[in-house]
C-alpha cells in the first residue's frame, strides 16, 4: 500500500517485495513485462563454431558423380510423397480436432472434457448422468445483492427465481451444497417480496421424497408474492462500522476486525501475497502469486486475523492442501489473474476472521464507486514489505477510460477492473498482490477484485488493476463444488 509519488519502473508485478537480490523491471512492452519473484540465471546461449579442416590432403579432389536420370526421378518421387504426407497429416489433424472438440451434435451438451454427450433434458433433472456429475452441478445460483435463489430450466434454457411457497431450510441446504458450500456454514433462507418476475420455479410438495430439482416446475404465479433469498454463509461483515472507513485519506493502519477476510500468504517465512477468505476452507488470491515453483501447495502458509508480520513469525499458520489457478490465466497480459487455495484444516470464524461475500450475477459496480484495498505491500515504489496491515480508499474507474491512450492504452481486458486516483498518491504496490478490493453495498462487504498489476506505484494516470471478480464467481463455485 502506498501513498507517495516517485519515478516508477515500467511495470511492477504486485507480489511480495524481495530486497535482495535486486530485480530489474522487465521492458514495458514484449512477451513478459513483469519481474519474477525469485531470480534465476538465464540459460547460456549455445555457440555454434563452423567446422574447419585441420590439414589439407595433397590428393586432388575427385570429380562429382554424374547425376543419373534414376536419381533425379527418385528425388522427385520423394518430394511428391513428402508433400502428400504433409497434406494427409494436416487433414487427419483437422478431423481429430473436429471430432474431439466438436463431436457432440448441436442439440447435445458435452459433460466437461469427458467426451460424453447428454441431451439438455438430462441437465439439472436430479440424476447424475455425466461421469463426474457435471450435469447436476450448475443448476442453481444466487442473483443480485439480495441473494435471490435462481434455478436453471433446461427446457427453456433460462434462469428463474424460486417461489417461497412451501420452501424451507432443508431445501436451502441442498441448494447451497450444490454451489460448493458446506452445510456447516448455512445461514438462512427467507422470502423477499418481489413482483417484477413473470415466471417462477415452484415446489410440487405432493411429489414425494425425491430430488429437489424433480420437485420444481415452471409457473407463472407465486401465491406468496415472495421469492427465496438464500444465504449459504454469513459473509461480508466487519466488526468495525462503516463510519470508521469513511475517514480514510491516503493510506492508514488497520485495526483488528476491520478487514477480517484479509490473509497473508507466506513462503519460507516471508510474506509474498495477500488473499481473501470466502469460506472456512477456501481463499481467493491472484494466479501470478502461484506461478511456477510457487504452484506447490506445500510451499505456503496462511495467516488470518493478525495485523503485524512480526507476530506471524511466532505462529504456525494454516497449511494449504490445494491450489487451483484459472486455466485461462495468461502470464504476459495477466488475463484471468485469479486462483483458489484450499486449506488443509478449516478456519475458525471469529470477530477478526470472517469471509467476504462473492459478488452475485446481476451485480454491476459503478464507476467512481468507493472501494477499499488492504495489504502488507510496500509503502513506496521499490520499498520493503510493510510490517503492518494498511488500507486505503480507491474509487472504481470506468473501463473505457482506463483503456484510453493516456492511461493503459487498451491493456485492460474484460477480466480486469481499474481503481485508484488518476492524480496518483494512493495505490497498491509490491506485496499487495492477490489481496482484496472490496466495496460496501446493501449493508454487506463484497469482493470486487483481487490485486493484480499496475505501472509503478501511485503513479499519475497509472491506477491499480485488479481481477474482475464478477467474471470469476461462476468459476469459483464450480471448483468449490468439484473439490469439496
Amino acid at each position: 500500500m502506498t501513498s507517495t509519488l516517485g519515478p516508477p519502473p515500467p511495470y511492477y508485478e504486485n507480489r511480495g517485495f524481495q530486497p535482495e537480490p535486486p530485480y530489474a523491471a522487465r521492458p514495458a512492452a514484449g512477451a513478459h513485462p513483469y519481474p519474477q519473484l525469485f531470480a534465476t540465471n538465464p540459460p547460456s546461449v549455445p555457440s555454434y563454431i563452423p567446422r574447419v579442416a585441420t590439414h589439407q590432403s595433397s590428393r586432388p579432389a575427385a570429380p562429382p558423380p554424374r547425376r543419373t536420370c534414376a536419381a533425379s526421378l527418385r528425388k522427385t518421387i520423394i518430394i511428391i510423397l513428402s508433400i502428400l504426407i504433409v497434406i494427409c497429416c494436416a487433414i487427419a489433424a483437422f478431423f481429430i480436432w473436429y471430432f474431439v472438440e466438436n463431436h457432440c451434435l448441436s442439440s447435445l451438451i458435452e459433460c466437461g472434457s469427458s467426451g460424453v454427450c447428454m441431451s439438455p433434458s438430462q441437465w439439472c433433472d436430479g440424476v447424475s448422468d455425466c461421469p463426474n456429475g457435471e450435469d447436476e452441478t450448475r443448476c442453481v445460483r444466487l442473483f443480485g445483492p439480495n441473494f435471490i435463489l435462481e434455478v436453471y430450466s433446461p427446457v427453456s434454457k433460462s434462469w428463474y427465481p424460486v417461489c417461497h411457497d412451501d420452501w424451507n431450510d432443508d431445501y436451502g441446504k441442498i441448494a447451497c451444497k450444490d454451489m460448493g458450500y458446506s452445510v456447516d456454514t448455512y445461514f438462512y433462507s427467507r422470502g423477499v417480496p418481489d413482483v417484477s418476475f413473470k415466471s417462477y420455479m415452484k415446489l410440487n410438495t405432493s411429489a414425494g421424497n425425491i430430488d429437489l430439482y424433480k420437485k420444481l416446475y415452471s409457473s407463472g404465479s407465486c401465491a406468496s408474492g415472495s421469492v427465496v433469498s438464500l444465504r449459504c454463509i454469513e459473509c461480508g461483515l466487519s466488526s468495525k462500522s462503516a463510519s470508521i472507513m469513511n475517514r480514510i485519506v491516503g493510506g492508514s493502519g488497520a485495526v483488528l476486525g476491520q478487514w477480517p477476510w484479509q490473509v497473508s500468504l507466506h513462503v519460507q517465512g516471508t510474506h509474498v501475497c495477500g488473499g481473501s477468505i470466502i469460506t472456512p476452507h477456501w481463499l481467493v488470491t491472484a494466479a501470478h502469486c502461484v506461478e511456477g515453483r510457487l504452484s506447490d501447495p506445500h510451499s505456503w502458509r496462511v495467516y488470518a486475523g493478525i495485523l503485524n508480520q512480526d507476530e506471524m513469525l511466532f505462529r504456525s499458520g494454516y497449511k494449504v492442501q490445494l491450489i487451483i489457478s484459472h486455466p485461462d490465466y495468461d502470464t504476459d497480459s495477466k488475463d484471468n489473474d485469479v486462483a483458489l487455495m484450499k486449506l488443509e484444516t478449516p478456519l475458525s470464524f471469529t470477530e477478526t476472521v470472517r469471509p467476504v461475500c462473492l459478488p452475485n450475477p446481476g451485480m454491476m459496480f459503478q464507476p467512481n464507486q468507493q472501494c477499499w484495498i488492504s495489504g502488507w505491500g510496500a509503502e513506496y515504489q521499490g520499498g520493503k514489505t510493510s510490517n503492518n496491515l494498511n488500507y486505503v480508499a480507491v474509487p472504481l474507474i470506468e473501463h473505457s477510460r482506463c483503456n484510453s491512450v493516456y492511461i493503459y492504452n487498451g491493456m485492460i481486458l474484460p477480466t480486469m477492473i481499474c481503481a485508484g486516483d488518476l492524480a496518483g498518491g494512493i495505490d497498491s504496490c509490491q506485496g499487495d498482490s492477490g489481496g482484496p478490493l472490496v466495496t460496501h453495498h446493501h449493508s454487506v462487504w463484497w469482493l470486487v477484485g483481487d490485486t493484480s498489476w499496475g505501472t509503478g506505484c501511485a503513479t499519475p494516470n497509472k491506477p491499480g488493476v485488479y481481477g474482475n471478480m464478477t467474471v470469476f464467481t461462476d468459476w469459483i463455485y464450480k471448483n468449490m463444488q468439484a473439490n469439496r
